[in-house]
């Protein structure tokens, strides 16, 4: 986790290299996401949008020279940041809505879970989406499929939160976890079949992850969920679907609506809430513009309803959707 640094461009890269030094295990998925001042230095933020870019995509590059060769890396830029600090497993989580923050999560090779990042973009000719390209990402005809991470980038765009319905509809199952929400860009996709993004396209980036061990739920915190009691009620449901706590990662996707201005100027809610019912699950995240994800519960024997016609509602505004993911067993 790279703790909020000092305002200058790259402090990114030269934290992340910090901590690269002390990992002694090669990482093969890098999920990475920083806010936008940190990613493209303050300077650039208020000068015009081709500086902002160039340089995004030298700290990009600067970011994966750093991991190994083979590495997928997905890069994600957003409003705000949640994040753990590293070290104990007490810290705790903190919601930087204002201010330079970022973090890094390194996957290793897991045994019996598979981590791949897919992208689809919007096809300016084409109206309607090619569902065979699920299958070329993974996402369909593969029955070990538990979670997908998804983020929606350019969502302003004409067409935007069609083409995400267009994606979301068809993952809709009650035996996969769907959890994000929409990004300000995307800035790293390194993996053999993603290609680069046409800069002014809208599509979709995530992260999914594969293997009978991984156990998942989420929580839908709605706008009612509006002072400490009914976020630690929200908590307690995602506690009750008794996802094992060792080895698991907890993801928090929070409109920027949210925060302290929801809260009525008390700051970190959510996370301290999340933190009073797992106290020793790191908690990442962003705050975003618009969330994915409902109430649902993934475990190797427990199917939270029978599937039926009426299919979950999954994109929201002014929510926060809370995510458990367990890895399986360490040995």
């Amino acid at each position: 986790a790279l703790e909020p640094g000092p305002t200058e461009s790259h402090s990114l890269v030269r934290a992340l290299a910090r901590e690269l030094e002390k990992v002694h295990v090669l990482p093969q998925t890098v999920l990475y996401i920083a806010d936008a001042e940190t990613f493209s230095g303050h300077e650039e933020c208020h000068e015009q949008k081709k500086a902002r870019k160039r340089n995004s995509k030298e700290t990009a590059l600067a970011l994966e020279k750093l991991l190994p060769k083979r590495c997928q890396v997905l890069g994600l830029v957003t409003p705000g940041i949640v994040v753990t600090p590293m070290g104990s497993s007490s810290n705790q989580p903190q919601e930087i809505e204002e201010g330079e923050a970022g973090f890094a999560l390194l996957f290793p090779k897991i045994d019996g879970v598979k981590i791949h990042t897919f992208h689809f973009s919007k096809d300016v000719k084409n109206r309607v989406f090619d569902e065979s390209k699920f299958a070329e990402a993974g996402l369909k005809n593969n029955p070990d499929l538990r979670v997908v991470l998804l983020f929606g980038y350019n969502s302003w765009k004409t067409g935007a939160t069609r083409f995400l319905h267009q994606i979301v509809n068809p993952l809709n199952e009650k035996s996969i976890i769907l959890a994000g929400g929409q990004v300000e860009s995307f800035t790293s996709l390194t993996s053999e079949n993603n290609h680069a993004q046409p800069g002014d396209a809208c599509g979709v980036v995530g992260l999914a992850f594969s293997g009978p061990q991984i156990q998942s739920a989420t929580v839908l915190l709605d706008q009612d969920v509006a002072d400490e009691r009914t976020a630690e009620a929200a908590m307690q449901r995602l506690k009750a679907a008794n996802i094992p706590e060792h080895n698991t990662i907890g993801f928090m996707f929070a409109c920027v609506g949210r925060g302290y201005r929801h809260y009525k100027t008390k700051r970190n809610m959510e996370a301290d809430a999340f933190r009073k019912f797992f106290p020793n699950v790191p908690l990442f995240g962003f705050f975003g513009h618009g969330e994915i994800g409902c109430d649902r519960i993934v475990t190797g024997n427990f199917v939270l309803r029978e599937c039926n016609d009426i299919k979950d509602d999954l994109l929201h505004g002014y929510t926060t959707v809370m995510t458990l993911i367990h890895l399986g067993s360490t040995k």
